[in-house]
């Protein structure tokens, strides 16, 4: 019986996707994993199995990393897209790395025209490109420039990362990485074994969950409010699942956009303190503030080794400075360094040097006071956009981050208002993804980093206000 249900439940997914490609077209990217799991009721495996069958039937195609797509008549498809990979299904077993609620943050639309309030970095014309290129070519110049660097990373690199994260920081804390998400896999890989519960924040970051979830561990949701996660849930969490970790952003959360409250702060390390459990936080947003002081990272409250801090020159600078640390202490440390000796040796030496030599001169305080007005500036005009042509959605502006968190009436759909909003132009992300376990209310997240002008975000919300009329009235 179960061989019967399982055929049919690959059948008649395989129609709704040969019906899908047929109105989509050539080149038009299907619904993800994810989605068609929801939609169809079905596991992993069966989505698996069925688009492996129509990959092989020259249906569609799979792109590692950015999807499945409707394929080109036969005539037209390449070469190697015709051949058969339909073993590997059986052989990947029902193991899944869904990498699907991150495209939007990496990949800039491609269509002219196409406004993005998704992309998780900033726009051209925010970066220091002039500061970067002079960085990068003094770096090129150095004398031992292609020489291997310490698997930890450039000495004075740490040292400037460990002065940065504040006062009982050394650069032996340090252990330079090849950006936030890389620091991110890395330390849930060397703090918690597969199958382990770790608790995170809910909503959390997309990339975290991927990270975990590739990894094979369990996620354990715990609510925030406007102050942030509410940790009068931990303790009962801790106990409950037996987890060792928890994962947090105390500043500028993403997607939310929160700051952890201060009288929060010591009761987070207590509960952390109280199960024997590590504290991950993604310090993110430490150089993305708007215009005020960030707050310490928790890290600096924290003297037992407790706090596992991650942050990155990624977000502040250019998508392609890929360059970020964690800061860990004891045993740890220790583990996450002989980690990154097996994983990939060390970051590139004139990729470190290039970022030491661009954050170590005035140019660089200047950059982020400049991108913190610019940040502020987005921030108010995107969330005066909503109040003016979406009235249904509630959002608070953030004190820094990229992000809005945009509430939808009760009954909206955020996924098909996404994805009507694509079609009128904007891309925009759901708030789906972003909770570890079922959302408690339909929400949006709206990024104003990655735009080219303030007019374009509000371009971008009067195109999404025609999407999803539900939301509001149109402007005049």
């Amino acid at each position: 019986m179960g061989l019967i249900n399982h055929d049919s439940s690959t059948d008649t997914l395989k129609d709704g996707l040969r019906a899908e490609a047929a109105r989509l077209g050539p080149g038009r990217r299907l619904p993800s994993t994810r989605a068609l799991i929801q939609a169809y009721r079905v596991s992993p495996l069966t989505v698996s199995r069925a688009v492996a069958e129509l990959a092989r039937e020259g249906i569609l195609v799979t792109r590692p990393g950015t999807g499945t797509f409707v394929a080109e008549p036969r005539a037209a498809a390449r070469h190697h897209d015709q051949h058969d990979y339909s073993w590997q299904t059986i052989a990947l077993a029902e193991r899944v790395i869904d990498a699907e609620g991150l495209s939007p943050l990496a990949d800039p639309p491609h269509q002219e025209g196409v406004i993005s309030l998704a992309t998780g970095y900033l726009h051209p014309s925010l970066m220091p490109s002039g500061p970067l290129r002079s960085a990068l070519a003094r770096a090129a110049r150095l004398p031992d420039a292609w020489e291997r660097p310490p698997t930890a990373g450039l000495h004075e690199l740490r040292s400037w990362f460990a002065q940065a994260a504040g006062p009982g920081v050394d650069s032996q804390d340090v252990l330079i990485t090849s950006g936030g998400q890389s620091a991110l896999s890395a330390t849930f890989r060397a703090l918690i074994p597969p199958g382990a519960p770790l608790l995170t924040e809910s909503p959390t970051y997309t990339g975290a969950l991927a990270a975990a979830r590739a990894a094979g561990i369990r996620l354990i949701p715990v609510p925030t409010d406007a102050g942030g996660l509410i940790s009068a849930h931990l303790a009962e969490a801790f106990a409950r699942t037996g987890a060792q970790a928890l994962f947090c952003q105390p500043a500028y959360h993403n997607p939310t956009g929160v700051v952890l409250a201060a009288d929060r702060r010591a009761a987070v390390l207590d509960a952390a303190a109280g199960a024997g459990a590590f504290v991950i936080e993604d310090d993110y947003g430490r150089f993305l503030s708007h215009q005020q002081k960030p707050p310490a990272p928790l890290l600096q409250d924290d003297g037992e080794g407790r706090v596992v801090c991650i942050t990155s020159l990624t977000k502040p600078a250019s998508p392609s400075l890929r360059v970020g640390v964690v800061i860990a202490r004891g045993p740890a440390a220790q583990r996450l360094h002989a980690l990154r000796a097996v994983d990939d040796m060390f970051v590139s030496r004139p990729l470190q040097e290039a970022a030491l030599d661009l954050v170590t001169r005035p140019v660089w305080p200047r950059h982020l006071a400049g991108l913190g007005r610019a940040l502020a500036g987005r921030a108010q005009r995107l969330a005066d956009a909503i109040d003016r042509y979406l009235p249904g959605a509630a959002v608070a502006r953030p004190a820094g981050g990229m992000h809005l968190w945009a509430r939808l009436p009760r009954g909206a759909d955020d996924m098909e208002i996404a994805a009507a909003a694509r079609r009128e132009g904007v891309i925009v992300m759901p708030g789906r993804p972003f909770f570890p376990a079922e959302a408690p209310a339909p929400y949006l997240r709206l990024t104003f980093s990655g735009a080219a002008t303030e007019a374009d975000l509000e371009t971008g919300v009067r195109r999404l206000a025609t999407a999803a009329p539900q939301l509001g009235r149109p402007g005049p």
